[in-house]
């Protein structure tokens, strides 16, 4: 059997210090569900998205997180924010109060315990009816997945034509932020139409955060002088990404 081209962004990969210190974590504070497979711990949902894999860093240096770095953060997309927040502060995770990021999305932001960041972003915009109330029973409410693993870019031409036309991805969203030194630009391996075809349009954002699939954030930043950090495999942090692939 031989392979095509990705067909789905099914994980990031991360040098991190302590895996099965870091998955109990995840698992205990965001509801994820965990495997492992040798040296990979693998977390995630189970609708689908997109799984965090974490490796064992081959140095003892810990991960320094930088705005400059090639890798963000990820983010999870769930129903009701405001009862995620609620549940992890009273576990006494550290988490910023849920806000209306301008015409973007209602969202919080923590920081595991080895530095990485995460972004809780809700469906729907403040104000607007939710897709579900949640339920209290279930960690974060319930109905949460890996929305969105975002990078960031100062040549975003160029990282378009490899996203997009090297390995197939739709473009589904742009989003200027002019005022805050970025643009955001969001990928996926798909078939779907956003609602409005003007991707910049901000009817397209909430429909974007309840895709059943994690796409690609890239945060644009548009001062061409910063100079983006990254790392690689002999380091504590971003690895790269891992792709299904369809067979032929």
């Amino acid at each position: 059997m031989t392979l095509s081209a990705p067909s789905k962004l099914s994980g990031v990969k991360l040098n991190v210090l302590s895996p099965e210190t870091l998955a109990e974590f995840y698992v205990q504070n965001l509801g994820m569900s965990l495997s492992v497979k040798g040296q990979e711990f693998t977390l995630g949902y189970e609708n689908g998205g997109a799984d965090i894999i974490l490796i064992q860093s081959p140095t003892a240096r810990p991960y320094q997180y930088s705005k400059t770095d090639l890798y963000w953060k990820i983010g999870i997309t769930l129903p009701n924010i405001d009862l995620a927040h609620e549940q992890l502060s009273s576990k006494g995770v550290a988490v910023t109060e849920p806000r209306q990021f301008r015409d973007i999305g209602y969202l919080c932001h923590l920081t595991d315990p080895e530095g990485f960041q995460v972004e809780l972003l809700q469906h729907t915009f403040e104000g607007q009816p939710r897709t579900s109330d949640g339920d209290n029973s279930l960690p974060l409410g319930g109905g949460a997945q890996i929305g969105q693993i975002t990078l960031r870019s100062t040549d975003i031409e160029k990282d378009l034509a490899h996203y997009q036309y090297k390995l197939g991805m739709k473009l589904l969203s742009i989003q200027p932020i002019t005022e805050y030194g970025f643009d955001l630009y969001f990928l996926a391996f798909t078939d779907e139409v956003p609602p409005n075809p003007d991707l910049k349009h901000v009817d397209n954002r909430p429909w974007l955060w309840q895709r059943p699939y994690t796409t690609l954030e890239i945060q644009y930043l548009l001062d061409a002088d910063v100079i983006i950090r990254t790392c690689d495999e002999t380091e504590t942090g971003y690895v790269g990404f891992q792709y299904s692939l369809t067979p032929l």
